[in-house]
Parts: C-alpha cells; structure tokens; sequence
C-alpha cells in the first residue's frame, strides 16, 4: 500500500472516532437536557396555618402497677385449681386448695386435746375442792386441840397429831394447786397447737389478695407445691399503664399529667387516651433512655400484659402555627427546608423549625401562608432542584 493510500486509511479511521464521541457526548447532552428541562410530576400542598401539638414518641410493654404470684405458704398436692387465666376475681375468693386430709385430721386431733385437758381439770379441781375441805377440818380440829390443852383436857401428844393433820391438809391443797396451773397449761397449749394447725389448714387455700384478673396459671390438680412455687399470676385492673422507654433529651419537656395517645401494635389504626403517671428517674447508660409510664384511660377489648405498644406524649400547643406536613419536608447537608412552586418550577427553601407533630412541623421562619410545597409524586429519590414540574 503506498503513502496516499495509509494517509487515506489515517484519516478514515479519525473522522469514525470523531464521530463516534461525537454522537455519544450529543446523547449525554441530550439526556441531561431532559433531565434538566423535562418536567417532574408532583403533589401540591397549600401552606396554611392551624393548631399544632408537638409530642414525644416512647416505646414499651403494657404493664400493671400491681402484679402477684399466688404460691403456697406450706407444701402439699395441689387438690383444686379452681380458676383458670382470663378470670376476674375479688379479693378474698378462694383460688386454689392443697389436699387438707392430713390437715383437717391434725385439727381434729388438737381439738380433741383440747376437751381432754378440760377434763383434766375438772378432776383436778375436783380433788383441790376436797383438800380445801380437808384443810378446814384439820384447822378447826387443830384450833379445838389448841384450846382444850389450855386446860389441860387433852395431852400434848393429841395436839401434836392435830397439828400434823393440819400440815399434811395444807400441802394436799398446795398439790391440788399446782396440778390444777398444770391443767391450765395443758390447756394453753393445746389451744396453741388447735390454732397453729387451723392456720395450717388455712395455708392450704390460696385467697386472692385483691380485686383483679388472672393472666396466667402455671399448675394444676396433683401437682406438687412447695412454698414459693408459682400457681398462679394475678394482677390488679385498677392500675394498667405503658412503660415506655423515651430519649433522655426531651426529659425536660415532661411532666406528670400530661396528655397522651397510645397505639398499641395489635390496633395500629387506633387510638387510646393515656396520661403520664410518672416519670423514671434513671437513665439506662447505654441507650440513654428512660422510662415513662403512661396510663391507659381506654383500653382495648382485648389486651396482654407485656405487648408492646407506641405513646406519643403532648408535650406543647400552638393554635396558630404555620404547617407543613411530614412528607414535604426535606433536608440538605443536614439543613431542612422544602421545595416551594414558583413559575412552574421547584425552587429549594430552608426553613427553622419548631414544635413538630406526628404529621406536621411548625415552620418558624422561611414560609408564608399561601406559599405551594410540591414533592414528587412517583417512586424513588428524584431531585427537585431548579426542575420544572407538573402539579398531579
């Protein structure tokens, strides 16, 4: 091949390439311009003025203030189990029964104890009554023999035998005294032993301690329980609340008292009113949280100790606040704002925040009533900046 004809190739092969980056730089340039002129379709929304309600959003378990373990003060075979998880109870029903055939036997044997040792001493009264009689027949005898060997009508020896008489008579009430305290005492103690085996009869029935639900029943007839074995678990209904767990930096913002909403997890779509009812006063190091624990003022029909659910406190209002919705609300470098229509593009507008709602934010400076917020309507992270849009 000579000289003209490689120069001819040469140059070929540079108006290919020069074309080719021609037409692939004319698409680039195509596609920016569409995306830069083509137009955006979004949601509108009316800047407007209205009443806002800033919360503080917690998280936590629904538990009662008042919650007990029904277990046996002594051991024994569980003889009735006599309610079941899910009953209402009043305080002083009878839950459960230990088997009392022992129990009931022991009582029986104390209170036969009881009429044995009266018994006892009504004999032994019976004999202190006859050596009272006893001593004052020796006494007079002793006085009548002291007199008469005044005048020397009876010998010494004869008052010296009345004497003796009298002493053996006094020691025999001294005996009869002594077994009648014993008989006392006999007594006593077996009214102590009837009433230690009556409070043992009673430790076989388990009393609910107070009005309330039982939520859950760990035993039933022929199991074995000792003391501190769990039966059953009650709580009281007068007393049912949130604990929720709440960031320590809108510590300052509540109080006892305060508002509030409840949605539990099994109910998203509904409403309860709540009420704080007390503040934690520790923080979990960690997390650097709290706990609030938020009353339930409504409940739902049906609920569980320890399900999970979400309170939104109100913490403060404002009835004339400038709104913007959740949804339109944007940041940049960490800055918020939103994107306002202006000449049928979107046009970038930082605005300074106040209260901020579950659904809206109070716009303190950067809006006026009027102004139009715009957001794509269409899946996915479209820039709006300078584009220019179509209200859906």
């Amino acid at each position: 091949m000579d000289s003209s004809a490689q120069a001819s190739s040469r140059w070929k092969r540079r108006i290919y390439l020069a074309a080719k980056w021609l037409g692939l730089i004319a698409i680039v340039g195509y596609a920016a311009y569409r995306f830069t002129s083509s137009p955006v379709e979004v949601k509108a929304h009316l800047v407007r003025r209205g009443e806002i309600t800033s919360e503080v959003m917690g998280t936590g378990t629904f538990e009662a203030r008042t919650k007990v373990i029904i277990s046996p003060r002594i051991s024994g075979r569980v003889a009735e189990v006599l309610v079941d998880q899910g009953d209402r109870v009043v305080a002083g029903q009878l839950l459960v029964r230990l088997d009392d055939e022992d129990l009931t036997q022991q009582v029986r044997i104390a209170e036969s104890t009881i009429e044995l040792s009266k018994a006892s001493r009504g004999r032994f009264k019976a004999d202190r009554d006859q050596a009272e009689s006893v001593l004052i027949q020796a006494r007079s005898e002793y006085e009548r023999a002291v007199e008469l060997a005044k005048s020397n009508s009876i010998s010494q020896s004869e008052t010296d035998k009345a004497r003796e008489a009298l002493d053996v008579a006094t020691a025999g009430v001294a005996r009869a005294d002594a077994a009648m305290i014993e008989a006392e005492q006999q007594i006593l103690l077996a009214e102590r032993t009837l009433a230690f085996q009556q409070a043992r009869l009673t430790d076989g029935k388990m009393l609910a301690p107070f009005d309330g639900l039982i939520i859950e029943r760990y035993r039933d007839p022929g199991a074995i329980a000792v003391p501190g074995t769990s039966v059953l678990s009650m709580v009281s209904t007068d007393e049912l609340w949130i604990a929720a767990w709440v960031d320590e930096t809108a510590m300052a913002s509540l109080a006892e008292g305060q508002p509030a909403r409840v949605i539990f997890r099994s109910e998203s779509a509904t409403e309860y009113a709540g009420r704080v009812a007390r503040l934690g006063r520790q923080a979990d190091r960690e997390t650097r949280e709290f706990v609030v624990e938020v009353r339930v003022l409504d409940l739902p029909k049906n609920w569980a100790v320890g399900q999970r659910a979400e309170v939104y406190i109100q913490t403060d209002t404002r009835p004339d606040a400038v709104l913007v919705p959740q949804e339109f609300l944007r940041k940049q470098d960490g800055i918020a704002g939103v994107y306002i229509h202006r000449d049928g593009r979107a046009t970038w507008q930082p605005i300074d925040i106040g209260l901020v709602a579950r659904e809206s934010v109070e716009a303190i400076q950067g809006l006026q009533v009027g102004d139009e917020l715009v957001v794509p309507s269409g899946p996915g992270q479209v820039t709006l900046d300078s584009r220019r849009v179509i209200k859906r």
